[in-house]
């Protein structure tokens, strides 16, 4: 409970959260001035990988956030390619999860947001329908949103980095085979959460793997429970506030200028206090994902659908969480892949 009205103090820069709004908010008032919202809705989307801007030196800084946009239009593209089966899908998105958090620990980016966009696009991805005459366009929507958020990171690094740098390279310490182990339970309940989903035949079954994935996001098995529990409870604050603005039938242009000044205050509070910053989370994600007829002539169907899905998405990410950090789970899975390496070796020697 005393989480819920902690602020932490934080080093990032005020402008940081106002770049992530105008990443996020360009390419919906570019999808609303050419009458194409689910356009707008898909660059937006790449527009988030500005908040991988993790370098005080301006060469290695669009570097590592090029790559990290080409890893977004990969993932986003997986996604796709493999939304034609209900028992494919979550079998590539757990093996999809497993590469990712696999590729940034070796690559030492585990500093939040670390792999969550990722998988969150290809979550939302490998949900749509299969459609494969559409996937080129929808690609391509994306990788244009990644472009422009390089163009706006390169000016805005331009501005601010000689005066003020942002070195936030993470090194880790953990050896190859925790690793593999973490990165082995993250692809497995993020398959198993997709799973459930398809199973209870939900119609939008990404929330309960983003769900999921948003606990397990937890630094500690301590971290994971106050995580999990803030989000329930910030989901229900906010699908409370949401309910009550889509039932004033708000304009397309309500929701664009919305969605920017939200994405504004979730980059400001997510470092400081989560439990808030998901109150406003949870308002971004339903105007980013549902659209506004829906919303307007469904709305209490749609959010008592949303709260069933967040609640077994963060239930599943809570039980991932506990077996991530259990001590007993890494040595006994370790010592299996030692045992495993030693045959191996022995085969090759033979």
């Amino acid at each position: 409970m005393k989480s819920l009205f902690t602020f932490n103090s934080t080093t990032r820069k005020w402008h940081l959260p106002v770049v992530a709004g105008l990443s996020v908010g360009i390419p919906m008032v570019i999808g609303w001035l050419t009458d194409n919202m689910e356009a707008g809705k898909l660059a937006s989307l790449a527009g988030l990988s500005i908040l991988y801007i993790q370098s005080d030196n301006l060469v290695e800084r669009m570097i590592i956030l090029m790559t990290c946009c080409f890893g977004i239009t990969l993932s986003y593209s997986v996604g796709l390619l493999f939304s034609f089966n209900s028992i494919v899908a979550p079998i590539a998105l757990g093996v999809l999860s497993f590469g990712i958090h696999y590729s940034l620990h070796q690559l030492k980016m585990t500093r939040p947001p670390g792999n969550f966009f990722f998988i969150m696009i290809a979550s939302t991805a490998i949900c749509t329908p299969f459609d494969p005459e559409t996937i080129p366009t929808k690609v391509g929507y994306v990788a244009l949103g990644t472009i422009l958020t390089c163009g706006l990171a390169l000016v805005y690094s331009l501005l601010t980095l000689k005066k003020n740098g942002l070195s936030l390279t993470f090194e880790t310490n953990k050896d190859a085979h925790t690793n593999i182990v973490e990165s082995l339970v993250f692809g497995l309940f993020i398959a198993i959460s997709l799973a459930v989903a398809l199973y209870l035949d939900i119609e939008n079954p990404y929330w309960i793997p983003i769900s999921c994935l948003a606990v397990m996001q937890g630094s500690s098995s301590k971290h994971i429970w106050t995580r999990g529990t803030q989000r329930i409870i910030g989901t229900i604050i906010g699908l409370g506030l949401t309910w009550g603005i889509a039932y004033s039938n708000p304009t397309p242009l309500f929701m664009v200028i919305g969605i920017i000044v939200l994405q504004i205050i979730v980059e400001f509070l997510i470092v400081r206090n989560y439990a808030i910053a998901v109150v406003f989370i949870t308002i971004l994600t339903i105007f980013l994902a549902e659209s506004g007829n829906e919303l307007s002539h469904n709305t209490t169907e749609v959010f008592l659908a949303r709260l069933f899905d967040i609640l077994i998405g963060s239930a599943i990410g809570i039980i991932g969480g506990w077996i991530l950090y259990h001590e007993k789970v890494h040595y006994y899975t370790k010592l299996q892949i030692n045992k495993l390496g030693k045959k191996d070796k022995r085969k090759l020697s033979d």
